[in-house]
């Protein structure tokens, strides 16, 4: 009896000392087990679409087919308040695309037919017809490339170029923005097709009068299937130093994995997604419409997030789970308060991006929602979860995680915009508290497939010889911290791009659309803090052409033609001359962080007015008014 009670205290003394020593150890090995049946069910085809393996089993478009097979009743997509798609229904959709498609005629000298591993442009908005159009052409073994709704013909030219686009699909009500590039398409030999009836111009294939007459059968065995899992399916347009967008490439086995994502989470089959984000990203994409394709669920799509409707919204219907970024989350923090907020169905909140402090305001106003935050980049080999549900943390960094996600933080140089070695050449890591640079090591389990075009886009990303003679190591150009409780915490962006309205700008890009102004010399373009805001806005500090004066109305019709929304520099700084450093770069960091008050900046400052379409002095009344919330920028 002695040696019992005895025993039982050890046990208790040791519960306790595990929690105060490793509070967060089951959580670890729950989320590190869970992450391993996921991955083993992932690989192996098993689970709901993969049929146990063999043939059509490794490929996203057969297993959606089989998935639906399985449970063709099921409720798949609807968009908010309109007509919903089950299962069964769309992968008739999708069957449609792929018989219409099925050896269509490419353009160009060459010529040849649609088939595995052509490349082609998707061009449509949030609505189920992106989802048609790229299972469709993945059906087919083409790769699709996700183009941003937003895109100037300029950039839209670009993009179709770096990923070698022989096709470009796009919706009619998005063909106004194709039309004016089409002589440069010809030449390019990119054929267009157009998910309408028309009628279109000369060379342009309307495809609705195809859709209507083709099939709805497609078996999951007669979809194309990679002989390689680690060979790209698709692409994914990212913004980088480079200015314009960068053609991601993405792999059959990441898409693969992505089925896992709302497993990983805690999510289930009888869940309600909410969707707003953009399916031409990896978020809304791979994580939110392949996560609901692997559990089952249910996505309810909407072409844009609307704060004031997000509620009412949810109610109606009947959401259970919300993927957000955290700019959207203070949308909804920052709306009027209304009677009924907290009747609503929402238990589950997933996404990345939220602060600390808007995360506690989300909670505190709107009831007991889970939030998981996560990390996570398109091209990037490293991903990180908070599955324990810690305010401003975006994962773990335990070496039970790194077991299956393994990753390192090292010191890093700001200035220099390089990670600081020592007189070896090998990287530091960080002690805690220490902010440093992520990365991930470049293996077979953890690949880098890089852009698609030149190999130097793809280079500027790996690092090697970082802890040893031959390794390399995906650089991710995030800052991150580690804290004593092993929580990862985001602090900052490298290089020149800054996130601004969930998306990734290209400092050099805006640079180039700005000087190509008649009235402007040089610019330098950054991003800076602005209280109460997710990410940076952007900030141009500009020198003028001799005798000439900033036009607050036509520098904004410049910048609205040449650039999306969310690229529009925020706040102009007018000098004589630019700053330079000894090796003559620009001093972006010093600019940044003398930021935009015009209490500390003696040069002529101005602020983006939406209102009246100018660029209007920016004076000590604007910035109170932007620093009580009362201006939104």
């Amino acid at each position: 009896m002695a040696l019992a009670a005895a025993a039982l205290a050890a046990l208790a003394a040791l519960a306790l000392l595990q929690r105060l020593l490793r509070p967060h150890l089951w959580a670890d090995l729950a989320f590190a087990a869970r992450a391993a049946r996921c991955r083993r069910r992932a690989v192996a085809g098993r689970g709901r679409g993969g049929g146990g393996g063999g043939r059509g089993a490794g490929s996203l478009a057969a297993r959606f087919l089989r998935a639906a097979r399985e449970e063709p009743g099921r409720p798949f997509l609807r968009a908010a308040g309109g007509e919903e798609e089950t299962y069964g229904r769309a992968a008739g959709r999708v069957a449609r695309v792929a018989n219409a498609l099925r050896r269509r005629p490419l353009g160009g000298e060459g010529g040849g037919e649609l088939g595995p591993g052509v490349p082609v442009g998707l061009l449509v908005g949030n609505e189920p017809r992106f989802v048609w159009g790229w299972l469709g052409l993945a059906a087919l073994g083409a790769r699709p490339a996700f183009l941003g709704t937003a895109l100037r013909p300029a950039a839209l030219r670009h993009c179709l170029r770096a990923c070698g686009a022989r096709a470009l699909l796009v919706a009619d009500d998005l063909f106004a923005a194709v039309e004016p590039i089409l002589p440069s398409l010809q030449e390019d030999n990119i054929v267009v097709w157009v998910l309408g009836s028309g009628p279109y111009p000369p060379g342009v294939v309307a495809l609705q009068e195809l859709l209507d007459a083709a099939s709805e059968e497609l078996e999951p065995e007669d979809v194309w299937q990679p002989e390689d899992m680690n060979d790209t399916c698709l692409y994914i347009f990212t913004s980088g130093t480079t200015g314009l967008p960068k053609a991601a490439c993405v792999s059959h086995l990441k898409s693969i994995m992505c089925l896992s994502f709302y497993d990983l989470v805690g999510a289930s089959s009888q869940d309600v997604v909410y969707l707003a984000l953009p399916l031409y990203h990896m978020a809304g994409s791979l994580l939110g419409i392949v996560g609901c394709i692997g559990i089952g669920a249910t996505c309810v799509l909407k072409e844009k997030f609307s704060a004031s409707q997000f509620w009412d919204d949810c109610r109606a219907e009947g959401v259970t789970v919300f993927q957000y970024i955290g700019e959207l989350c203070r949308y909804l923090v920052n709306q009027p308060q209304r009677p009924g907020e907290r009747e609503h169905g929402l238990r589950l909140a997933v996404g990345s991006g939220l602060r600390p402090d808007v995360w506690r305001s989300f909670l505190k106003r709107f009831g007991a929602i889970r939030i998981v935050e996560t990390y996570g980049m398109t091209e990037g080999n490293v991903t990180l979860f908070n599955y324990t549900a810690t305010p401003g943390a975006v994962g773990r960094s335990s070496f039970i995680y790194k077991l299956f996600s393994p990753f390192e933080i090292v010191r890093y140089d700001v200035t220099e915009g390089a990670p600081v070695r020592d007189a070896a050449g090998r990287c530091i890591r960080v002690g805690t508290g220490e902010t440093g640079l992520l990365i991930a090591p470049v293996t077979p389990r953890t690949p880098f497939l890089g852009y698609a075009g030149s190999q130097e886009l793809s280079e500027q990303k790996l690092l090697r010889g970082v802890f040893a003679e031959g390794d390399t190591y995906f650089s991710t150009g995030d800052l991150m911290e580690q804290d004593a409780a092993q929580f990862v915490r985001f602090r900052d962006r490298t290089g020149d791009t800054y996130r601004w309205k969930g998306e990734n700008v290209a400092t050099t890009e805006v640079a180039e659309a700005l000087v190509a102004h008649e009235s402007l010399q040089e610019a330098t373009v950054y991003g800076v803090t602005v209280p109460g805001h997710e990410g940076r806005a952007g900030m141009a500090a500009l020198v003028l052409r001799p005798g000439c004066q900033l036009d607050g109305p036509a520098l904004y019709r410049h910048v609205e033609q040449l650039l999306p929304p969310y690229a529009w520099p925020r706040f102009l700084r007018l000098q004589e001359r630019l700053a330079m450093t000894e090796t003559f770069k620009q001093q972006k960091v010093r600019l940044a962080q003398e930021g935009f008050d015009p209490a500390h900046v003696s040069d002529p400052l101005f602020l983006l007015d939406e209102t009246t379409k100018a660029y209007v002095p920016l004076g000590p009344t604007l910035w109170e008014r932007i620093l009580d919330g009362r201006l939104r920028i």
